[in-house]
């Protein structure tokens, strides 16, 4: 930690480095809290076996902020290894809650349950609205092809995925104007307060997408973590489409937020297929990435359940 901390002290010139600790979470990036000088900051640093270019992450949280999406705000970040050993993202510490099972359950959040999903529609409609050109060209993520190869590159048969595949390409949405998207648009990757939205974090998988993308990925079951409500566990789709749509984000089409649900899960599936290999290859060993390998079973049964409309 006192090599981190003195590293901290140079890319920041800050006199003083305090309370530097690691916090947990976090699949692609290894995060710590500290003090400079006096404020609190957050560290993001690449972890080993994660390729995807982090100016990426950097220049969508800016162009976010810019369009008055509630993100922390960029200090400092380089995607030169040699100042902190990685890439790396520091920005302001806002505080709040992260973890689902708090914000879902605990009586402080009751209120801001009840205006998260229209919160969610309306920071979802700002972020579609935004210019994304920029300093780095954004992705552009084919929504089928690229889970398509990611699957066939690990060597896993799963049928229920193969069935899934199948429907999603008969059932192909009319295209959209692409848009910057988050890419993983969901509870567990916001800060939340007692009066609810607080920040949108964890802007890894940004690209130019479909904007229904993001509305469909936040209604997946995984993401609702045991609650029955649709978006995110809080609130209806009603709400969020309303204040998506008083926001300036456009029409929503139900049926086509159903597709990138449908789309979504078949994604977090594979995602966890991925992060397991990361493990087990040895290129990031992690209980978390290997316990996230046993959630790929789980995501088969709600495909199923989405495709015959039980969930």
């Amino acid at each position: 930690m006192e090599d981190l901390a003195n590293g901290l002290r140079d890319v920041l010139g800050a006199t003083s480095i305090a309370g530097l600790v690691r916090l947990s979470g976090g699949a692609s990036r290894e995060t710590y809290r500290f003090d400079a000088d006096g404020r609190a900051l957050i560290l993001q640093r690449q972890r080993g076996g994660y390729e995807r270019d982090m100016a990426i992450e950097v220049a969508a949280l800016r162009a976010a902020a810019a369009g008055g999406v509630p993100v922390p705000h960029v200090i400092a970040a380089s995607t030169d290894p040699s100042a902190l050993g990685a890439s790396f993202t520091i920005l302001t510490a806002v505080e709040g809650e992260t973890i689902a099972r708090k914000i879902l359950r605990d009586e402080r959040f009751a209120t801001a349950r009840a205006a998260l999903a229209g919160q969610l529609g309306t920071a979802a409609a700002r972020l579609h609205a935004v210019d994304p050109a920029g300093p780095v060209d954004f992705p552009v993520d084919d929504p089928l092809d690229g889970l398509r190869t990611t699957l066939d590159r690990s060597g896993e048969p799963h049928p229920a995925f193969e069935l899934v595949f199948r429907w999603l390409q008969q059932h192909l949405p009319a295209p959209r104007p692409q848009v910057l998207v988050h890419g993983d648009y969901r509870l567990g990757n916001l800060i939340v307060g007692d009066d609810g939205l607080r920040a949108v974090i964890d802007w890894e998988l940004a690209h130019l997408g479909n904007p229904m993308e993001d509305l469909g990925y936040l209604c997946v079951k995984a993401w609702r973590f045991g609650a029955t409500l649709p978006v995110g566990g809080v609130g209806s789709y009603h709400q969020l489409f309303e204040a998506y749509e008083a926001a300036g984000g456009g029409p929503v089409d139900p049926a086509e937020v159903h597709w990138w649900e449908v789309l979504g899960t078949l994604k977090w599936g594979i995602i966890c297929i991925t992060q397991a290999l990361a493990h087990t290859s040895g290129a990031a060993r992690s209980h978390e990435l290997a316990a996230i390998g046993r959630r790929v079973c789980e995501n088969e049964h709600d495909l199923f359940l989405a495709l015959e409309g039980h969930w």
